[in-house]
This record gives structure tokens, C-alpha cells and sequence, in this order.
């Protein structure tokens, strides 16, 4: 039996230890990060040893169980502020230290989930006390006994002290992969001193660049990688060479080929995190990564994933071609272009787009100010959920464009708090994502209210102007605010199964696809969309016409993503070291499913950071399986009102209050009546029938 170790004295002015309350961020430095960390995990190691050193036979809910929940939770409060500042606050100091800890972690975890005493001890207390514990205790129980098997508890010997290995060594790729990929980013820029090469840039544009050439003490514009930049730039600029200059440097990024060549190359960590994750799946008796993967997804196996999304592909591809021949046509006979490259597609689309339909996404720019949608996101929030959204002033935070704001229920109880970080900067990864900083917490006599980051990168204000976003920059912000709500809202006590914990991978984005409906529909937007200097609403016609070219190209759209879900889940499950060419495959799912042809050098693959650097890895697909529940979902408030405040109500109680405390299906059916159908999915997308 082991001997109880005695808790080390923490480490004196830590701020990551002030554990009660927000994260001081004005005051955490690099060189708080590893002396916390191991304060942490030889703490936790000493009260898991007692908690060990008892009986497995007298271990219960409220002396072991509950104790053990304490700890992982107290350890995900000290690691998010540090997880997080690597995001958007990157240095080689913070770089330095956080690398320096991640295989600290992974060892921790990797002994916890190998732990048979610890295992033994759950194994015991759902024995004995599942039938008289809530739901949520039940599943935290479930869920604990599942993941140890995962984690290799039954593992002997040679293969136990391997999967360790492979856990440390997947943790570090994994950070390189995504560390080269903003390197190499971060490292192509172009200055341009000639206005007249910038033709068809919006004004809005133009003011990004001038400003980045400011910042960099040049005259003149400075072009960018980051997707605020990038994007604008493949829709409007009418220098075809410098559209096409701009996607091979996007589109070779930290590959072999490109501008940076080999220097940030991804090709052998890719090759290795490939290798590793198919023999730690081998370890586990899975035959690849795929399967290992749906081990804890609403998914059932490899050939469901597989056969939904050719599915999906046998309705899109066929409408796909069509839109492709339509625009080589539109090309071809109004603009003279005899053969679209791969730089041309969004150009002429958006062109196309703007005869058809009279707009395009900088019409409407003007009638986005983020204050304004954030009041308009705040409001659609409140009728639906009943809940009311203020600011609150003076907390520490990372950055002066950070803004601080907390939720609170109908009866006036503060249910939760979240960051807003909006703006693109250097040193932070691109994309937009939610995070957890507290996750609720209700047991021992001690209340944590849940905490949440909102992480996105538009375009920052320019001169004395707010900041003016896109249309599908909306989505994305109401996007990444329903997992914020998700995480927010819970009712759930215990944080393993609390927020968006313990819900499959594959249903976690049900909250935040189906917070993007309400981007489309009248009755939300006249509540925010008002001209930013006038103050005057949104003319009803744009409306309508923003809403008939929502399925403009829907196709294209679809099978694109449809290419980036195969090519995940098929690596992931016919992947063999030595004889899977990671190229090869990716060609291969482009054939079946794609229609737009790519150039020869496009190394799309190595900047893939959903599945090789985050936790989409055999799980892309999950994007287009949520997408079926959310449209599903959202089809109750089309018969019902969007509005409809009983059935907002409903999908509060029945999905965002439940957490991983119930099995994602028996919510759905809760809130829906009946199990997902994929025709609400096809209509909404226009791949089938006519959307209302």
C-alpha cells in the first residue's frame, strides 16, 4: 500500500495559484508557469496517494470520487489561464515555459488513467451507489470507467510504459505542428507602395493594410496571411497575380513547397503524429484511430461516419459540377477568363454572386459595427433563453480590446461569465474558438460559477471607426458564443460532466450551429443591423436579398467540407506507416468528392490544424453530423416561431443545461419529439427542395 505523501508548501507570489476567482492576467509572466505546474501535480499526487492508500472496498461518492473531482478541476483552473495566454499572447518566453510543462501533464495524466487502484476505487463506488446517485453522478462514473480503458488501465509491462511514451511524444508534435504552422504564417507579408495593385480592395481592407504597414514603420499597405486579410484579398483584388501569389503562400504553409519551403515543414510531424496515434490505438486492441476515436462519440462505428458522409456527397456533388460549369461559363463569357484556377474561384464567385443577387459581404460590412452585433447576439440570447447579458468593468485581462461580460437567468441569478476577444493581432492563432476558464463546479460546501473565453480574429478598428465584420463573420461570432452558452449555462454540479464536458465530440456543436440560424432570419436582424454612422436599419430588401444567396454555391460548399471530413476520418482509419501517402489520400478523397481542381503544390494538409494540432483528429466529420441535429433542431422553431419562447425554453432545458450528464440522443429526442432526420439538413443547405 502506498504511503501517503504530505502536500508541498506552495510557492510564494504565483498569481496562477490565486485559484479563487477570475485569472489575474496583468499580472502572470512566463516564468510563473512551470514553478505552479509542479507545485500542482506534486500536490495532487500526495492527496491521490491518500486517497489511494485506502480500501477499495470503503472508497464512496463523497470521500473518493468527489476528492478526485476536486483535483481535476483545481488542476484545469491553474493550466487554462497558461493554455490560453500560448493562444493569444504567444512569446518565446510563454512558448518556452508551456512546452516545458505539456509532458509534465501527459505523464500525470497518462498515470491516473493507468491507475488500477484509482480504477478499482470507481469501479466499487458504481458498484454500490449508482442507484441511489443523481444522473450526472451516474455519469461522471460511466464516463471515468470508460476513459480508463481508453487510457490503457488493463495495459501490462513494455506496452503499459509505451503508451506513456507515445502520450508525451503526440503532445509535443502536436504543439510543433501548431507552432510552426504561425511561424509560417506569421512570416509571409507583402508590401506594396502602389495603390493601384491593390484595385477592388474595399476601403475597409485598405485600412488593415495601411495600418499593418504603420505598425511596421513602412508607407504604404502590407498584406497578410491572417484570414481577415487573406480572405478579402481572394474575393476582390483584381490582380490576378496577386491573388494567386497570396493562395500559394496561404496554401503551402509550413510544407516543402512555397515561398518558406522546408523551413517550417510539417511533413515528418504530420508522418509521426499519424504513426503514433495508430500504435497507441493498436495498444488498445482498436484496429486504427478511427475506431479508437468513436470509442466515446455519438457514432457507432467507421462504416456509419463513412457511409453519412458519402451520403451527403451522392446529393452534393451532382449540384456541385452544376455550379462549377455555371461559373466557368459566367467566367468564360463575361470576363474572358477561358480556365479558372484555383485563385480565381472566389473572385469570380463573388462577382457572380453580385450580379445575381445585387451584394456582396462589404455591402453589408457597414451594418455590422461589433457593438452592435454583440447588443443584437445579446438580444437574441435573452428571447430565446431568457437570459440578460451586461458588461462588467475592471477585470484583469490580457489585452485592452478584451471585454468582460456575464450572463444572468430570468429570476436574476448570475449563471455565468465569459472573455470576448475579437480582434486579430500579432502573436495570436488564427481561427475563432471557445475555451473553458471555470467550469461549474457545486459540491463540498464550495460554488464555482462556470467561466468562458470567445476567441475570434476580424478585422480590428481602423482610425476613430469600430470595427465593421462581415456577414459570415456574424456566423462565426454567433457560432462560437453557442458553445460560450453551452458551457455557460449548465445546471450540471460535477465539471467532468458539466458545460460542454463529456459531451461526444460529434454532438458538441450542436449549440453552436444552431445559434448561427438566427444570423439569417429578419426578425433578428432588425433588432442590430444599423448603419454604423447613420444609425439606420438595414434596408428589408438587402435582407431578402442576403437571404436568397444564402445557398449561392451550397454545393461547393458542402463537398468542400466534405473533402476535409474523408480525408480526416479515412487517414485516420487506413492509415499504415510506411504505405499511406498522406498526399496520395487526400487526392484520392478529392476525386471522389471534389470538383474544383488544385494545383500540384497545394499542401492543404499541412496547416489542417483541427486534426493535427486540436481535437478533431477522425472527428472532422462531426461539424456535418452536428450540422444534421442543429438543422433538425432549428426546423421546430420554423414550425413554431423563431422566436417562439416556449421552444427557446425547451432547447434551454433539454440541451444547454444538461451537459455530458445524459446521452446526446435521448436529449435530442427530448427536445425534438423523434430521432434526426438528414432532409431538414439538405433543405436548409439547398441541396434539396426550397428553404422557406
Amino acid at each position: 500500500m502506498d504511503t501517503p505523501l504530505r502536500e508541498p508548501a506552495p510557492p510564494a507570489d504565483n498569481p496562477l495559484l490565486e485559484l479563487d476567482g477570475l485569472p489575474p492576467f496583468d499580472r502572470i509572466e512566463p516564468r510563473h508557469v512551470e514553478p505552479a505546474v509542479d507545485w500542482m501535480l506534486a500536490a495532487n499526487r500526495a492527496a491521490i496517494a491518500r486517497i489511494r492508500a485506502m480500501d477499495p472496498a470503503t472508497a464512496e461518492w463523497e470521500n473518493a470520487i468527489l476528492p478526485l473531482e476536486d483535483l481535476s478541476e483545481r488542476l484545469q483552473r491553474l493550466w487554462s489561464p497558461v493554455s490560453h495566454l500560448h493562444g493569444v499572447l504567444d512569446s518565446e518566453a510563454l512558448r518556452e515555459a508551456y512546452n516545458a510543462c505539456l509532458p509534465k501533464l501527459t505523464d500525470y495524466s497518462t498515470e491516473l488513467g493507468q491507475d488500477r487502484r484509482l480504477y478499482e476505487v470507481y469501479r466499487q463506488v458504481q458498484e454500490r451507489e449508482a442507484g441511489t446517485l443523481p444522473q450526472a453522478a451516474r455519469a461522471l462514473l460511466e464516463h471515468a470507467l470508460r476513459d480508463f480503458r481508453l487510457a490503457g488501465v488493463a495495459l501490462e509491462g513494455a506496452a503499459r510504459e509505451r503508451y506513456g511514451e507515445i502520450r508525451r511524444e503526440l503532445s509535443r508534435l502536436q504543439t510543433r505542428f501548431e507552432e510552426q504552422l504561425l511561424d509560417a504564417t506569421n512570416a509571409w507579408s507583402r508590401h506594396i507602395d502602389d495603390e493601384s495593385a491593390l484595385a477592388g480592395l474595399p476601403p475597409t481592407i485598405l485600412g488593415l493594410a495601411r495600418q499593418n504597414a504603420e505598425r511596421r514603420g513602412l508607407a504604404g499597405w502590407v498584406l497578410t496571411l491572417d484570414l481577415p486579410c487573406y480572405m478579402p484579398v481572394m474575393a476582390y483584388a483584381e490582380d490576378r497575380e496577386l491573388r494567386r501569389e497570396m493562395y500559394e503562400a496561404f496554401s503551402t504553409r509550413a510544407s516543402d513547397r512555397g515561398p518558406h519551403a522546408g523551413r517550417w515543414d510539417n511533413t515528418p510531424v504530420m508522418e509521426r503524429i499519424l504513426e503514433l496515434r495508430q500504435e497507441l490505438a493498436a495498444l488498445l486492441g482498436f484496429s486504427s484511430y478511427a475506431e479508437y476515436s468513436l470509442a466515446n462519440k455519438m457514432a457507432r462505428d467507421p462504416e456509419q461516419v463513412l457511409g453519412f458522409l458519402r451520403e451527403l456527397a451522392r446529393h452534393s456533388k451532382p449540384v456541385a459540377e452544376r455550379e462549377l460549369e455555371e461559373l466557368r461559363r459566367y467566367a468564360r463569357e463575361t470576363h474572358g477568363v477561358q480556365e479558372l484556377e484555383a485563385w480565381d474561384i472566389t473572385y469570380y464567385a463573388d462577382k457572380l454572386r453580385q450580379e445575381r443577387y445585387r451584394i456582396n459581404p462589404e455591402m453589408l460590412r457597414p451594418y455590422f459595427p461589433v457593438p452592435a452585433v454583440l447588443e443584437g447576439l445579446f438580444a437574441v440570447t435573452g428571447r430565446l433563453f431568457g437570459i440578460t447579458v451586461r458588461e462588467r468593468e475592471g477585470v484583469s485581462v490580457w489585452h485592452p480590446d478584451v471585454r468582460f461580460y456575464e450572463l444572468y437567468d430570468e429570476t436574476g441569478e448570475l449563471r455565468g461569465q465569459v472573455y470576448v476577444d475579437l480582434y486579430a493581432r500579432p502573436h495570436k492563432r488564427g481561427g475563432a474558438w471557445m475555451d473553458e476558464c471555470r467550469v461549474r463546479r457545486n459540491f463540498g460546501g464550495r460554488f464555482q460559477l462556470p467561466v468562458a473565453y470567445v476567441t475570434c480574429n476580424f478585422t480590428p478598428p481602423v482610425g476613430a471607426d469600430p470595427a465593421l465584420i462581415t456577414h459570415n463573420e456574424v456566423i462565426t461570432l454567433f457560432h462560437e458564443f453557442g458553445h460560450a452558452l453551452h458551457h455557460l449555462l449548465t445546471k450540471v454540479d460535477y465539471p467532468s460532466v458539466a458545460g460542454i464536458n463529456g459531451v461526444p465530440w460529434d454532438a458538441v456543436e450542436l449549440p453552436s450551429q444552431f445559434l448561427e440560424n438566427w444570423c439569417w432570419e429578419s426578425e433578428a436582424l432588425e433588432l442590430f443591423a444599423r448603419h454604423y454612422q447613420s444609425g439606420e436599419p438595414v434596408d428589408p430588401d438587402l435582407i431578402a436579398r442576403l437571404r436568397a444567396a444564402r445557398n449561392f454555391q451550397s454545393g461547393l460548399q458542402m463537398v468542400r467540407q466534405l473533402e476535409f471530413a474523408l480525408f480526416d476520418f479515412r487517414l485516420h482509419h487506413e492509415y499504415r506507416p510506411g504505405k499511406t501517402d498522406i498526399q496520395a489520400l487526400l487526392d484520392e478523397v478529392r476525386e471522389e468528392v471534389s470538383v474544383v481542381p488544385v494545383p500540384e503544390w497545394n499542401r492543404f494538409q499541412h496547416s489542417f490544424a483541427h486534426i493535427f494540432a486540436g481535437g478533431y483528429a477522425a472527428g472532422y466529420y462531426s461539424y456535418k453530423w452536428a450540422e444534421l441535429l442543429s438543422a433538425d433542431a432549428y426546423s421546430r422553431f420554423e414550425e413554431q416561431g423563431v422566436f417562439d419562447e416556449a421552444t427557446g425554453r425547451d432547447f434551454l432545458h433539454a440541451i444547454l443545461e444538461q451537459g455530458g450528464s445524459r446521452d446526446p440522443m435521448d436529449l435530442f429526442v427530448r427536445f425534438r419529439g423523434r430521432e434526426p432526420r438528414i432532409e431538414p439538413l439538405l433543405r436548409h443547405a439547398g441541396i434539396i427542395g426550397e428553404q422557406r
